[in-house]
């Protein structure tokens, strides 16, 4: 049976076909061979700690977008496994018809991403990634400015850099002799001092574990200092102080945010490394240990490590970050992946480690040009061909390593950046990484199409006038190429 698409109104009720949808869509898809490869995830494509975790809690599994995929607790539920929702699908209603007379996929994607909300350039590309075939084309390898689909490109290379199960870890090193404490960054943006860590490296934990180590030595005070020397260059991004992202340091909690949140614009501190330390030393006079205020420095080689914190894998933060479109985790692993490969840990070093690591891959990059890791920067440049492959890339069966890149993509009407996007169109078909700055609007991810088939797709504007108006065509377009069963 092919799949269908519920038409999905803002109701409570009507979350259950947003489910559906995308647990119908990823069995069929990943029934038919896409990503079967051994590795942490299972047959049907389900990360096998998400399945374990659903398990035991008693809840439907899915692709989960919560704690464990990084995003905060206030975060939907998991989406219900394909097994129990495909019974549900013969009870759709209303669904997107496939096009009529099977058109070809020109036909019916032309005269939508001609539409003038996309503005005066346009390109695009839709690839089957089973097979690799191209289906569909126009200025494919003309490069324009990507925006936040950037992530995609940065990911690719962190995770191929680095690796699925790498984590970063922040520690506490005392010096010989002086008792100079030095709290040392190890470029973890996802380091929290909230007092639930939500699974995340906790620097409240730090410094408890750090506050027994001291006192086991008979030490009560220190001389407190931190260390930031992993990252080199400016910190400040070249779009300047903006709510969008923090100045970029190898130590950081909370990415700097004045508030509660996890994700979206808001007020950062000018200086999260210093913000972070005078946290830490908060902590540690909590757990008995007295120091002073903390200042920039660096750990020698002869200091011995206390105590630690590591993220949780390199997989988590990918998924976060796509998921949140987090620029702080992008610029973050700019620079890993650069420190990774042999370059210097800063913009212009990310840049090029992560040009260099995807054309090791053997992906098209000519015509790309990075300048960062999250897209904020405006002289970027990526192609629709480059996007596409990069998503092929990660369902690849040889590379399960890279496949938090697919897992990590928003998924229509149900979370992150599209949570609140086709409500009357795909929900849980798409799932696709968005991309907005002004006079810019870009949607590069996946669809399961009317055959089953795993299209992955990328939609590339310039000269947008209306963001709404524009990201509603790129929407429409997704959602015609869901609900079709084009040659």
């Amino acid at each position: 049976m092919k799949p269908q698409l519920a038409r999905v109104p803002r109701t409570a009720t009507a979350r259950t076909w947003q489910y559906t949808a995308l647990a119908a869509g990823a069995g069929l898809a990943l029934a038919a061979g896409v990503v079967t490869a051994a590795g942490p995830w299972g047959a049907t494509g389900q990360r096998t700690a998400e399945r374990d975790r659903a398990a035991a809690l008693q809840e439907p599994g899915g692709a989960d977008h919560g704690r464990a995929s990084g995003t905060s607790s206030r975060a939907p539920r998991p989406a219900p496994s394909a097994a129990t929702v495909l019974a549900d699908l013969g009870r759709t209603t209303t669904t997107v018809k496939t096009a009529p007379g099977e058109k070809p996929l020109t036909d019916v994607l032309g005269p939508l991403l001609d539409a003038p909300e996309l503005g005066g350039s346009h390109t695009a590309a839709v690839v089957d990634v089973t097979t690799g075939e191209r289906l569909y084309g126009t200025g494919g390898d003309t490069a324009l400015t990507p925006a936040s689909t950037t992530k995609i490109a940065t990911a690719v290379a962190a995770l191929s850099a680095l690796g699925a199960d790498h984590r970063l870890t922040t520690r506490t090193a005392l010096e010989p002799d002086t008792r100079e404490l030095v709290l040392v960054g190890g470029g973890d943006p996802t380091l929290t001092a909230h007092p639930k860590d939500e699974g995340w490296a906790s620097l409240r934990t730090l410094a408890t574990d750090t506050a027994k180590a001291l006192k086991a030595r008979g030490i009560r005070q220190v001389t407190l200092s931190y260390d930031t020397t992993l990252y080199t260059g400016p910190g400040l991004h070249s779009i300047g102080v903006n709510d969008n992202l923090a100045p970029v340091s190898a130590l950081t909690a909370d990415e700097g945010r004045t508030d509660d949140s996890s994700s979206g614009p808001v007020t950062r501190v000018p200086d999260p490394a210093a913000d972070a330390a005078r946290k830490f030393a908060g902590f540690l006079q909590d757990a008995g240990i007295k120091s002073t205020s903390p200042g920039p420095s660096k750990a020698t080689g002869r200091a011995l490590t206390l105590a630690s914190v590591s993220s949780p894998p390199l997989s988590a933060l990918v998924e976060r970050m796509l998921t949140n479109s987090d620029n702080d985790i992008a610029e973050a692993l700019l620079r890993q992946t650069a420190a990774a490969t042999g370059r210097p840990a800063s913009f212009d070093g990310g840049a090029q480690a992560v040009a260099d690591q995807l054309k090791r891959l053997g992906l098209p990059v000519s015509g790309a040009v990075f300048h960062d890791g999250s897209g904020l920067d405006r002289e970027d440049r990526l192609t629709a061909d480059l996007l596409t492959a990069l998503l092929v890339k990660a369902g690849s069966p040889s590379r399960p390593d890279l496949r938090p890149v697919l897992t990590g993509l928003p998924v229509a009407g149900f979370t992150g950046t599209l949570s609140t996007r086709y409500a009357d169109g795909a929900a849980g078909m798409v799932r696709a990484k968005t991309g907005t700055l002004t006079g810019v609007n870009a949607l590069a991810g996946t669809v399961v199409d009317q055959e089953g088939r795993l299209l992955a797709f990328a939609f590339l504007a310039s000269g947008t006038t209306s963001p709404e108006e524009a990201q509603s065509a790129l929407d429409r377009a997704a959602t015609t190429l869901a609900g079709c069963g084009c040659g």
